[in-house]
C-alpha cells in the first residue's frame, strides 16, 4: 500500500534511519550545560550555526555570550550590530520574554595576549613585554597563537560565571584539529629547550650572566645570529627575561582550560556539509574527541539540499525531457500516429503526385529560401517560436533541473550514510539549505529552527 502523502516529511527532510538523531533544544535548555563547542573544517556555517545556537537558547531563556573567531565579521551583521571587538555586546531585537540575553564578541588574538601580559605583570615589565618586537610578530600571527587565544579567552568567560552558556566559534584553520592541538604546541614552544637556553644568561644574571653568554652561549647565538639576524636574536633574548615569570602560566592555564573542554558541562558539535572533504574531516574529529575524552553532543550536518517532488527520480525526469525534446521517440497522440510512422513524413525525397506544385506556377520561381525552408515542414509539428513549443522546452528543462537535483540527493545520501555507517553512534541533525546567505536575526531564527527539528517518522533510504 502507497505511502499517505499527507503523512511524508516535510519538503527538504532527509532520511536519518541509520543514525542517531540529536535533538538540540533539550542540550540548549540543559542548566548543566554550560559551554557549547561548534568545530569543523573551513567553510561548513560553524559560524552561523554557533550564533543561531545562541539566538535559540537565549530566547529560551538562557544568558548566552558567542564567541566567533571568524574574521569575517558575518556574526556581527546577521546580529545587526556594527562590529564586534573583544569585549561581549548585548545583541539587540531578541525575544526576551523568557528572561535571556544574547550577548556576542569576536576575538581579539593580539588584544587578549596583551590582557594575559598585563595581568600578569608589572607595569614596568609589561611595558617592556608589550614594547618588544619579538612579542608583537609572536602576538599578531604565530602559528596557533590564535587557537591558543581562543582557549585563552573561553577559560576567562568561563571563570567570570557571568554567563549561562558560552558557545564558542572555534578558528577557521586549515584542519579542524587545530583547535585542540595549538595550546600544546605554543605552551611547548614557551616551554622548550630554545626558550631555556635563551632564558639561562638571564636566570644568572650580572657580570656572570654576561660570562655565561659569552663563553656557553658564543656558538649557538652566532649560529642563530646569522640565521636570524644579530637584532631578531636581541629581541628574543628580552623578549624571554621578560617573560620568564609567565612562561609556567601559560602551560597552567592551557591545561586548566583542557579540562575545562572534558568537563561534563561542556558539548561539542561537530559542523559538516554533506561533502566528501568535509565529512572526512568530520571523522577526524569524531575519533580525536573520543580518544581525548571530550563530550560529543553530535553532528549538525548543514546546507543539506531536498526536493519535494523526489518520488519522480532522476531517469524517469529525463526520460519525460527526451521526449519533450523529440516527439518521434514515442507516439503521444493517436490522431498523429499516422503522420510520425509515416516513412514519407521524415527524410524522404520522395513525394505524392498530388503534392507536386504545377511547374507553370509563377510562385514557383519568385519563391525565397526562407519560404521555400518553411513549405517544406511538416504543418503538424510545433514550429519552435509557437508557445506549445516554448512550453515543451520550459518543461524539459525544468525536467533535466531536476535529475541534477536527485543526483546531488543521492550523491549527499551516499557520502552521509558512508560517515554514518563508521560512526553510528554519533547523534545527527541536518539542515536544509537555503536559497540565500543568513544577514539578519530572523535568518537565524529560521536556521535555529531547522536545527532543532526532529523527524521520528522518516522512513528508511533506499538512495
Amino acid at each position: 500500500m502507497s505511502p499517505d502523502p499527507a503523512a511524508r516529511p516535510q519538503e527538504g527532510a532527509r532520511r536519518l534511519s541509520h543514525a542517531r538523531v540529536l535533538d538540540v533544544d533539550p542540550l540548549l535548555e540543559d542548566p548543566k550545560t554550560r559551554i557549547v563547542v561548534c568545530c569543523g573544517a573551513g567553510g561548513v556555517g560553524k559560524t552561523t550555526t554557533a550564533a543561531a545556537l545562541g539566538l535559540r537558547a537565549a530566547e529560551r531563556g538562557r544568558k548566552v555570550v558567542v564567541l566567533t573567531i571568524d574574521p569575517a565579521r558575518r556574526l556581527a551583521q546577521s546580529m545587526g550590530i556594527d562590529s564586534l571587538d573583544n569585549t561581549p555586546r548585548r545583541v539587540k531585537g531578541v525575544d526576551d520574554s523568557a528572561g535571556g540575553e544574547l550577548h556576542a564578541m569576536m576575538l581579539d588574538m593580539k588584544r587578549t595576549f596583551d590582557e594575559i601580559v598585563e595581568a600578569h605583570a608589572d607595569p614596568e615589565r609589561a611595558a617592556a613585554i608589550l614594547g618588544n618586537p619579538f612579542y608583537a610578530s609572536l602576538s599578531a600571527g604565530f602559528a596557533g597563537t590564535q587557537e591558543y587565544m581562543a582557549m585563552e579567552k573561553l577559560g576567562q568567560l568561563r571563570a567570570r560565571d557571568e554567563w549561562d552558556l558560552i558557545v564558542v566559534d572555534t578558528p577557521p584553520s586549515r584542519s579542524a584539529l587545530d583547535f585542540l592541538d595549538a595550546p600544546k604546541r605554543l605552551g611547548s614552544f614557551l616551554d622548550g629547550k630554545l626558550i631555556r637556553v635563551l632564558l639561562a644568561p638571564a636566570k644568572v644574571g650580572g657580570r656572570a650572566g654576561m660570562k655565561f653568554l659569552n663563553v656557553g652561549m658564543s656558538m649557538m647565538t652566532g649560529v642563530l645570529g646569522k640565521v636570524l639576524g644579530g637584532q631578531f636574536l636581541k629581541d628574543v633574548q628580552t623578549f624571554v627575561a621578560a617573560m620568564d615569570s609567565m612562561f609556567g602560566g601559560f602551560r597552567t592555564r592551557a591545561d586548566a582550560t583542557y579540562k575545562l573542554l572534558q568537563a561534563p558541562g561542556t558539548a561539542f558539535l561537530v559542523v559538516a556539509a554533506p561533502e566528501r572533504d568535509a565529512l572526512r574531516e568530520a571523522a577526524y574529529f569524531v575519533e580525536r574527541l573520543a580518544a581525548e575524552d571530550m563530550p560529543l553532543a553530535g553532528l549538525v550536518l548543514n546546507r543539506v539540499h531536498g526536493s519535494g517532488a523526489d518520488r519522480l527520480s532522476a531517469e524517469r525526469a529525463l526520460a519525460a525531457a527526451e521526449n519533450l525534446e523529440d516527439p518521434r521517440i514515442v507516439d503521444q497522440g493517436g490522431g498523429k500516429a499516422g503522420i510520425r510512422n509515416s516513412p514519407d513524413t521524415y527524410g524522404s525525397s520522395d513525394t505524392h503526385e498530388g503534392d507536386v506544385p504545377d511547374a507553370a506556377t509563377p510562385d514557383t520561381d519568385t519563391q525565397d529560401a526562407d519560404t521555400q525552408e518553411a513549405g517544406t515542414q511538416d504543418p503538424d509539428t510545433p514550429d519552435a517560436d509557437t508557445p506549445e513549443r516554448s512550453v515543451d522546452q520550459l518543461a524539459s528543462g525544468l525536467l533535466r533541473l531536476h535529475a541534477d537535483r536527485m543526483h546531488l540527493l543521492a550523491r549527499e545520501q551516499r557520502t552521509r550514510d558512508r560517515f554514518t555507517a563508521r560512526h553510528p553512534e554519533v547523534a545527527v541533525t541536518e539542515v536544509t539549505a537555503l536559497p540565500g546567505d543568513v544577514h539578519d536575526l530572523s535568518g537565524l531564527r529560521d536556521i535555529g529552527a531547522r536545527l532543532a527539528t526532529v523527524h521520528p517518522e522518516l522512513p528508511e533510504t533506499d538512495v
